[in-house]
């Protein structure tokens, strides 16, 4: 079995956001005319300018399951595009537009159980309000977690404002897929795309090293969390992060007993690493944990691209299956 767990997915239309809310900022989605050979694409606008194009397995379901069924994917665990986080709006405004984004995905999971699975977006920067659609789609929605990004604007994962978030995760079985997002993107990242292929796994490492260096994973044992592209570089410079807070516990240790080469150990990462000897020393770091998948590939390339782990050991298979719905 292949379990995608890092797909991205957006409805096909949403209201005007701008004319909506007030203000600017948002994403829209405007679809472009069909090509000759068919193929239908649409762009992500923010505002007036350009963000990113998209192919039509981007909000069409029947699309995205051909190409499931052409790749020997069984199941995805869809999640929105993490731009469309919106952690900067007003709170009330991004709620808004989380309940449209989840009310539209629960459509698409119910009309195809046995192939998607979802995971629901938050108002995090509201955590009062993120705890409340958290709720909502754990127990009315039937999604068994959510997608939230690597920090909440000035706020790292450790934040103090975040810690009931975490505690209503944890006491709901709400599982927590890591994504990053809002990179840095002007002066030395601006060029050769470093933002996506540098600042995106440093975030994840960030927000990972946040986690276990502020104690969030020590506080809340059964708390479920997965962390994209492979866990950033944390799997991979563990040895430097684990040096760090035994060479210096003034700094690295005042909030938590367990070192991060335990804390590692119990949290989950997806496999899209593109690169069969990263996935192998993954495998290794990880161990039991390891959510072993396929994924649908949005910003390292428009057209879907399927990395799967498929030469990994038959017992590291199907772990966020086990994350997902226990």
């Amino acid at each position: 079995m292949k379990i995608d767990v890092h797909c991205h997915i957006l409805p096909e239309e949403w209201p005007d956001l701008k004319q909506r809310y007030g203000y600017g900022g948002w994403i829209q989605l405007k679809k472009n005319d069909e090509a000759e050979d068919g193929r239908r694409t649409a762009t992500m606008m923010k505002d007036d300018k350009r963000f990113r194009e998209v192919d039509e397995n981007c909000w069409n379901p029947e699309v995205r399951i051909e190409e499931m069924n052409a790749k020997g994917v069984t199941v995805q665990v869809l999640s929105t595009v993490p731009v469309m986080f919106s952690y900067w709006a007003k709170p009330f405004d991004t709620l808004d537009l989380c309940r449209i984004l989840n009310d539209d995905l629960a459509k698409t999971v119910s009309k195809h159980p046995d192939r998607f699975v979802g995971l629901g977006t938050l108002p995090m920067q509201a955590p009062e309000l993120a705890i409340q659609e958290m709720k909502r789609c754990r127990h009315e929605l039937g999604f068994p977690g959510v997608q939230i990004g690597t920090h909440v604007n000035d706020w790292n994962l450790d934040a103090p404002e975040l810690l009931p978030f975490f505690a209503a995760a944890e006491e709901h079985c709400c599982a927590i897929f890591v994504h990053p997002w809002d990179m840095e993107m002007g002066g030395r990242m601006e060029k050769y795309f470093l933002p996506w292929l540098v600042g995106m796994t440093t975030e994840t490492t960030a927000a990972l090293c946040c986690l276990m260096f502020g104690g969030i994973l020590e506080r809340f044992p059964n708390l479920r969390m997965c962390f994209a592209h492979g866990g950033g570089c944390a799997p991979y410079t563990i040895g430097r992060i684990d040096h760090g807070y035994h060479a210096r516990p003034d700094l690295c240790a005042q909030l938590t007993t367990l070192s991060p080469r335990t804390q590692l150990n119990r949290v989950y990462c997806d496999s899209l690493v593109h690169d069969q000897r990263a996935l192998k020393l993954l495998v290794d770091v990880i161990g039991q944990f390891f959510a072993n998948l396929s994924r649908t590939a949005l910003s390292l390339g428009r057209t879907t691209r399927f990395h799967s782990a498929t030469s990994m050991p038959e017992n590291s298979s199907n772990q966020w299956k086990s994350l997902a719905t226990t």
